[in-house]
């Protein structure tokens, strides 16, 4: 197991289960023909490139957040957990005890090849969007919104899942519907705005605006829709300290916007391989995704 400090892992070699895929921050090892382990490295992606320098403790933070919700959502929609035990499927206690708070076993299923992205206010590539062509992913919006300001309505805006090194791809709804089945994409699209919308009243009242995220789905063996990867974390949403938001300019953030703030700054063409990040901003990464985790969970 390759790792760079006590709590610092960048990429996991288990001993008695196959390597199925090493995504751009989880690695995927075969349990059995029904389940999966999943382990959340300390890598770091950003505009769809994996940074050089993992953050500490970052995947456990992601899976403490992804479990939090998972447990508070589950009335929405099914996830991809399983119950069986690490212990179960990691009989080695010394690799059990590294991976204990960043690995979960979940059910095989069949993702969809689509991610579903839900926008509550108006930041990242939506702001550039909306500068370049006054719409969002095709969907008009008002003239004369603010960045950071929040949209008349929350908006879902599909993208492709590309493989690490790729970048994902924003489409039409359309185009959601024929990859996926009209009554598939808009069940996905349904769900994903229902789970935002419970969210980011949930965060709110602890200080937290989230301003988009991310979903991913799989469908089981009946063919029934269920949340799979991770769900509301800081590598997949943008939060907002809510006692700080200003609309009119990038707000400060507990999640990686940190990160591609600092690379925006840089000479680089956001292809792979990615910039080494300065200690600063990997120390200072590390604690917001810690603050995100304890506001969120405590």
């Amino acid at each position: 197991m390759t790792q760079k400090s006590t709590n610092t892992i960048f990429e996991t070699r288990l001993n008695r289960l196959p390597l199925l895929a090493r995504g751009k921050v989880r690695d995927i090892y075969e349990v059995d023909e029904s389940h999966l382990l999943i382990v959340a490295s300390d890598r770091l992606s950003a505009f769809d490139v994996v940074m050089p320098d993992p953050i500490p403790g970052k995947g456990e933070v992601l899976t403490a957040v992804s479990n939090f919700w998972f447990s508070k959502i589950g009335h929405i929609l099914p996830n991809h957990l399983s119950s069986r035990t690490l212990a179960e499927v990691l009989p080695d206690t010394s690799e059990r005890s590294v991976l204990a708070d960043r690995a979960v076993v979940v059910r095989k299923l069949r993702p969809l090849p689509v991610e579903a992205i839900v926008r509550g206010y108006l930041a990242g590539s939506g702001w550039k969007d909306y500068q370049a062509t006054g719409k969002i992913c095709g969907v008009a919006l008002p003239v004369g919104l603010h960045e950071a300001e929040r949209l008349p309505k929350v908006l879902f805006t599909p993208s492709t899942k590309a493989a690490s090194g790729s970048h994902d791809e924003n489409i039409a709804f359309s185009e959601a519907e024929r990859l996926l089945g009209k009554e598939m994409a808009r069940q996905v699209r349904d769900v994903s705005i229902q789970i935002y919308e419970f969210a980011a009243a949930f965060a709110l009242e602890r200080g937290i605006i989230i301003a988009d995220t991310k979903f991913e789905f799989g469908l089981d063996e009946n063919d029934e829709l269920v949340l799979i990867d991770e769900v509301l974390t800081p590598d997949s949403s943008r939060f907002w300290p809510q006692d700080e938001y200003q609309p009119g300019s990038s707000p400060k953030s507990f999640d990686k916007q940190y990160v591609r703030d600092y690379l925006e700054t840089l000479d680089w063409n956001k292809q792979a391989p990615g910039p080494k990040l300065p200690a600063e901003v990997i120390a200072q990464t590390a604690a917001r995704y810690q603050q995100a985790r304890t506001i969120l969970t405590s």
